[in-house]
């Protein structure tokens, strides 16, 4: 890791008015959490089809069994936040960042004491009946399924649906919107463990650059932003992080 690219990224966090996370797959990795895609991804194991929303209308019996293996693959009662999680919850807790946008919906930003997320793929937690909009925990959801190997049904007759963005769905429009303006008006956005090829939300470092903002980039493998990004460390974001946090 370059100390000179860790007080830049730290002196920037410093100076700025407003700043943003922007957080994907590879922030969670180091807690356990497997990402979709790439070398032993979920999607190596799971037909990613299978969770597509057409497929939830046709067929919402075999999606939530579907659903129910894929969330007992994808959560695991010991995941816990990593030192990632607690550096940018920090520097939440320290008025250094305003907001995490966060691809990801394995609830750990929270978990880890991160109070302003926006969460622009849903969430894993809940799940929603889309006729009456009752909400019911995402746990009680699988376990009518794991008793009656049928989706869970509503009081109103309706299917409860997950709280997780399905292929096929556009991405909630009130987070979207929320996240474009942060990034509009962010000084910094620090761009951590997102490998910034799934659009919409892989433009928004352009928003910020495009307003004169400063990008870093912290992953692991190449992204396709990197030769714009002000600041680019290849290496594991719960190594970066931390030591910004350090260096603040």
């Amino acid at each position: 890791m370059d100390d000179s690219d860790v007080t830049a990224l730290a002196d920037a966090l410093r100076d700025a008015e407003s700043t943003v996370a922007l957080t994907g797959a590879g922030l969670s990795r180091a807690s356990g959490v497997p990402t979709f895609r790439g070398d032993d991804g979920l999607y190596e194991t799971f037909d990613e089809s299978a969770f597509a929303l057409r497929r939830f209308r046709a067929d919402p019996d075999g999606f939530w069994r579907d659903w129910l293996a894929l969330h007992e693959h994808f959560f695991d009662e010991a995941v816990a936040p990593n030192a990632a999680h607690d550096a940018l919850a920090t520097l939440e807790r320290e008025g250094v960042l305003d907001a995490v946008l966060t691809q990801n919906v394995d609830g750990l930003h929270a978990a880890a004491g991160t109070e302003s997320v926006v969460h622009l793929h849903g969430t894993g937690s809940t799940a929603t009946c889309e006729a009456c909009g009752d909400e019911v925990g995402v746990e009680a959801a699988n376990a009518v399924v794991e008793e009656t190997d049928a989706a869970p049904e509503c009081d109103c007759g309706s299917v409860y649906k997950p709280d997780t963005v399905l292929f096929g769905e556009r991405l909630p429009e009130d987070a979207l919107a929320a996240a474009r303006r942060r990034a509009a008006r962010a000084d910094v956005l620090v761009a951590a463990g997102s490998s910034l090829t799934v659009d919409p939300a892989a433009s928004l470092p352009a928003v910020t650059r495009r307003e004169g903002g400063t990008v870093a980039v912290v992953n692991l493998e190449a992204t396709r932003y990197a030769d714009r990004a002000d600041l680019v460390f290849r290496e594991r974001v719960e190594d970066v992080l931390p030591a910004v946090v350090d260096a603040l």
